[in-house]
This record gives C-alpha cells, sequence and structure tokens, in this order.
C-alpha cells in the first residue's frame, strides 16, 4: 500500500493504516490500470483547444510566471475561423531559440481575439428586486441587513448570458451554448459551474428569485440531454468530467419553494441520466464485505489523461519529471480530483508534500457516495410528486441499499466519522468485476468526514451523537469556521482553508437531525462563518471563494490561482445562514 500522511499540521510522518477490527473488504472493480498503463476513457479534444494550448505555453514564455493565468488563453474567443488565426499564430516573428516578443504577442492577441469573457453579455435578473417581501425576517440587527442587501444586491453583478455569437460561431468559442441567463461564480470563473450552482440556487431562493433559480437548473439540464450529464462547467474543456452530483438537489429544493410540478416531470428525465453516468462504467464500484454482502457505490473519475487545457502549463510543469506513462495517469488523477472539487487536497495523496501522488480514482469518497443517496432519496420524492410511483419505490428501495453500505463501508465507530476508502492499486487489465485485495479506510480527518451529516437517513440518534463529539474534538472546528483538513500542504482544500459549501452541509446536516443540542452546535459554527464573511467584505468590500479560518476576515490562498472574489457560492450560504438563524439586535457581526 502507498505511504499516507497524518492528520496534523505541518508535520509529515507515516500514515497509520488500520483495517477496521471486525470488516474485512474486497473490492470488485473495473480499474484503468494495466500493467502501469492507463488505459481508461479520453473525450476527444478540440482543434481549437490545441490551438490555444500552444498560445497558452507561448503567452507564459513570452510574459513570464508572475501573475500567470492559464485559464485566460483557453477563454479567448476567436474573431476570425481558426485556420486564419493559427497561419498567423505561426507566421509571428520569432527569436533563433523560437521566442515571440512581448509586443508582437500582444498585437496578435489584440488583432485576432476578444477577451476573455467577451461572449457572455451582461444581463439583468428579470425577478431582481432591491428588497424582496419577506427578505430575512429573522435578522433583526441593522447593521447585518444591510450587508445582507448588498449580498443580495450581488446576483444582479454575476448575472449573465451566452451571447448569440456563441451559438452562430461555436468553433471559435470554449464557451457553449446556453439557453437561459447564467450566473457566473466570480472574477476568473467566468462561466457556469456545477456544484457551485447549488448553492447559488439556495441564495437566489432566499433571494426570491425563483425564475433565475429554475433558468440555472434548465441550463444543466441542457448539458445533461447534450452530454449524459452535468459538466464540470460550461466550456468545451470540461466536457471529460463533472462535477459534485447536486442537481437533484437544485429541483428538490426549487419544489419546495415553488411547487412546480410541471417543472419537476420537465427535469425528472435528466435526473435519471445523471443517476446512470453515476452508477456504471469507470464510476461504479462493487464491494463484498466480510459477512459476502455485496454493495455498489461510485468513485470520481474523469474522462481524460492529458493536461487539463485550462491549466495546461501548470499540468505539464508537474508531471515534467515523470515517465511518459506516468504523466497519462498523473493527469488522469489531476482531472479525476478536478471532478471532485476538491482540486486540490492532501485527502487524495498518498504524499502530501507531492501532487504527482494523487490517485483520486483509487478512492471511495465519503461525500460522492452521500450525495448520491440523497440523489436517489431526490428522485424518489420527485418521482412520486410526478406520479411515477415504481420509479419512486425503485429509488427508495436504492436508497436503503446505498444505506446499508454506508453503515458496512465507511462508518467507523471508534472515530465517530464516515471515511473515505482506499482501494488497493493492483493493475487490473479487464472491464470484467475484478477482485481486489484487503482495503483500508483513510483515518485521517477532513471536513468530507461530516458530510454524511446532510444526509437525515445517515444520522441515527448513536450516530449524531457520536459524530458531534467528534466534530467537536477533531481540530477542524476553528475560530472562523471548518477547516477542510488538518494539514497544511498549501493546496487550497487543505489547511486552513474553510470553504461555504462545507460550512453549509454541515451546519444544515445538525439542524435537520431535530436535535436541539446540534442546532445550537450548528448556530455556533454559523456565526463563526457569517462573522469572518463580514469582516472581510467590511474590509475589502469584496466576497471571497474561501476564507483563512484561524483568522477572522481574511481570505484564504494557496493552490495553483490566486483568491478570487464575486462569489457566487459564498454569496449563497451566507444568504441561507442568515434565513435559518437570523441575527438578533444585539449580537456583535464583527470579529470577536
Amino acid at each position: 500500500m502507498p505511504e499516507f500522511q497524518p492528520e496534523i499540521r505541518n508535520v509529515t510522518f507515516l500514515f497509520q493504516l488500520s483495517i477496521f477490527s471486525s470488516l474485512t473488504l474486497l473490492i470488485m472493480a473495473i480499474s484503468p490500470l494495466c500493467s502501469g498503463n492507463d488505459s481508461g476513457p479520453v473525450t476527444p479534444t478540440t482543434p481549437l483547444l490545441s490551438f490555444l494550448e500552444r498560445l497558452q505555453e507561448t503567452a507564459l514564455e513570452t510574459f513570464g510566471p508572475v501573475n500567470f493565468d492559464p485559464k485566460i488563453y483557453v477563454d479567448l474567443p476567436l474573431k476570425f475561423d481558426l485556420s486564419t488565426t493559427e497561419q498567423a499564430f505561426d507566421n509571428l516573428p520569432r527569436t533563433q531559440n523560437g521566442a515571440v516578443s512581448v509586443k508582437e504577442l500582444e498585437l496578435f492577441i489584440k488583432k485576432y481575439f476578444y477577451g476573455a469573457g467577451d461572449d457572455l453579455v451582461y444581463v439583468e435578473p428579470v425577478d431582481f428586486v432591491a428588497e424582496p417581501d419577506g427578505f430575512l425576517p429573522k435578522v433583526k440587527n441593522q447593521e447585518a441587513r444591510k450587508w445582507a442587501l448588498e449580498v443580495h444586491s450581488l446576483w444582479k453583478i454575476l448575472s449573465r448570458r451566452v451571447s448569440e455569437a456563441v451559438k452562430e460561431r461555436p468553433e471559435r468559442h470554449t464557451l457553449l451554448f446556453l439557453p437561459e441567463p447564467v450566473i457566473i461564480p466570480g472574477s476568473r470563473f467566468r462561466e457556469v459551474y456545477y456544484w457551485d450552482s447549488y448553492w447559488i440556487i439556495r441564495g437566489l431562493l432566499v433571494s426570491k428569485m425563483y425564475d433565475s433559480a429554475k433558468a440555472i437548473v434548465i441550463n444543466l439540464i441542457s448539458l445533461v440531454e447534450e452530454y449524459g450529464f452535468v459538466l464540470n462547467g460550461a466550456r468545451s474543456y470540461y466536457t471529460n468530467r463533472s462535477q459534485p452530483p447536486l442537481l437533484s438537489s437544485m429541483v428538490h429544493e426549487l419544489y419546495k419553494r415553488t411547487r412546480d410540478v410541471c417543472f419537476v416531470k420537465r427535469c425528472l428525465p435528466a435526473l435519471l441520466t445523471e443517476f446512470r453516468f453515476w452508477n456504471s462504467g469507470m464510476h461504479k464500484v462493487k464491494i463484498r464485505d466480510s459477512r459476502a454482502r455485496e454493495h455498489t457505490l461510485s468513485r470520481y473519475y474523469a474522462m481524460w489523461n492529458k493536461p487539463r487545457p485550462e491549466s495546461s502549463t501548470i499540468d505539464k510543469e508537474s508531471a515534467s519529471k515523470l515517465s511518459n506513462t506516468e504523466k497519462e495517469h498523473f493527469y488522469r488523477e489531476l482531472a479525476s480530483s478536478a471532478e471532485s472539487g476538491w482540486d486540490f487536497s492532501t485527502r487524495w495523496m498518498r504524499n502530501s508534500s507531492d501532487l504527482t501522488t494523487l490517485v483520486t480514482t483509487s478512492i471511495l469518497p465519503v461525500d460522492l457516495n452521500a450525495f448520491i443517496l440523497k440523489m436517489e432519496l431526490d428522485i424518489a420524492f420527485l418521482a412520486k410528486v410526478a406520479g411515477e410511483e415504481e420509479t419512486a419505490e425503485h429509488f427508495l428501495e436504492a436508497s436503503r441499499a446505498r444505506k446499508k453500505a454506508f453503515n458496512s463501508i465507511f462508518w467507523n465507530e471508534e472515530k465517530g466519522q464516515w471515511l473515505d476508502c482506499w482501494i488497493n492499486n493492483s493493475p487490473i487489465c479487464s472491464e470484467d468485476i475484478t477482485r481486489w485485495e484487503t482495503w483500508h479506510q483513510n483515518r485521517n480527518v477532513f471536513a468530507s468526514n461530516f458530510i454524511p451529516l446532510w444526509i437525515e437517513l445517515l444520522h441515527s440518534g448513536h450516530k449524531l451523537k457520536k459524530a458531534m463529539r467528534s466534530l467537536e474534538t477533531s481540530g477542524l472546528l476553528c475560530a472562523a469556521g471548518i477547516a477542510s483538513s488538518l494539514t497544511n500542504s498549501g493546496q487550497q482544500w487543505d489547511f486552513p482553508n474553510g470553504w461555504a459549501p462545507l460550512q453549509h452541509m454541515v451546519i444544515e446536516g445538525l439542524v435537520k437531525s431535530g436535535s436541539e443540542k446540534a442546532r445550537l452546535m450548528a448556530e455556533r459554527i454559523a456565526v463563526r462563518w457569517l462573522r469572518t464573511n463580514y469582516a472581510a467584505y467590511k474590509k475589502t468590500g469584496l466576497m471571497y471563494e474561501k476564507y483563512d479560518v484561524e483568522n477572522c476576515g481574511e481570505s484564504g490562498d494557496g493552490g495553483e490561482y490566486r483568491p478570487q472574489t464575486g462569489f457566487g457560492w459564498t454569496n449563497g450560504v451566507v444568504l441561507a445562514l442568515l434565513e435559518e438563524f437570523g441575527w438578533p439586535y444585539d449580537l456583535k457581526l464583527d470579529c470577536e
């Protein structure tokens, strides 16, 4: 088995693997590996992307690495046909070593490209009002209300529609056409993203912007209808992977607010298609436990084994010391980590100081399977709403089976947490279901270990109490929220960064338990998170993608790009938490 890292900050030890004392699991799975070669599926690239990656590499050589963002160059729309643009690029004056001068490259980009994001057009949301009727009645503090209204107003700033030019000349754009207006996350994230959209919708529902929320779902459904799944984001370079599957959760939340049965019927076929995507092919893993019971679970697995186009220069540098065969496998792991949403974290690494030890495809993630369990429950509920009783019963049965898998595979009674499971990555050369060797739970502490709290079916009274005690003593609870992990690796999904989705799922899960003690714990965490969001906003006028949970009012850092602002899911979680808990007249909003 590989070497793993500990659940401590800034110190490296060998990871302590443990086998659940009464449980020996044998895995049967389809593997991407065969004699060390990557042989899994790969989505074809496009001529435009291949050219833009060349441009990206030249731009790095010309402009240098300081403040260089490779994503800009694969987001540039063409003014002319690709053949004309490529010929002009090939004809650029070059030095003896092949370099292009700053002046020549700047002139070329200005002449042959529109700006990154210019193929998105600002549009004011049709259902936006400055202060909706009944907006956040539990927010009594005037300072908090003023801030909430300012966060609400950010939906206007983040609202876009895809230009008709994308529909008319798709071969000139990496942006994909979407039929309805969109809400973007912000900054470099100029397009729709999958799991961001869930928390954007949660915020839009607080803002009473039901039409805008429905438009987001319709856009995502259009991707399912075109590609068979919801893409990571609405770009041609994201057609090789998805993101955490929360489409059914979006539809469920919308139905709870609007009771729109016709909308549910419109969405249901896409939800069934997405369910098949996550429960077949390379995502599907079958497990037989020590009692000879078989379970079916899912993993992240991108259909890609090359550098990610949006980060091509970064990925090539990261893989520079690997052999060609090792590079293909590493690129698959990078893209699969991106599919997880946690890009990147020691959660997926054998060695916390070496990104090339990513083994995401060899991990059964707790949170992914929690999302799919919720998908099963959502579809069962929505099918019943739509009058599809047989479908409803089928998915209820599927949810019962996955609950058994959770109890058998993920739950660790000693730690009081649900733990990711590592699959021994021996090579498998057949598409037949194959028996694996003994595997182990990853005992490191991550915020994802508590995401099953979000699924009411998973936390009985006993598990809830154990998980609450475990969370309290885990080291994840900090002065300004829940940390992603306990390891300060420099990766953005590790300590000391905290992310809005992780806060919200844990907080909402505690609230949904019905326990008054759990609700009080949830409120304490929510107050800390809201305070750090407010303090940073008061200081900068900005909402951030992530925050430093050790230091109230400080944005997060780390990873392969600078901290981003806007910010869709952060705004959504702020509004959702204020709706749930309010803010009393006399409660201080600034950091303590």
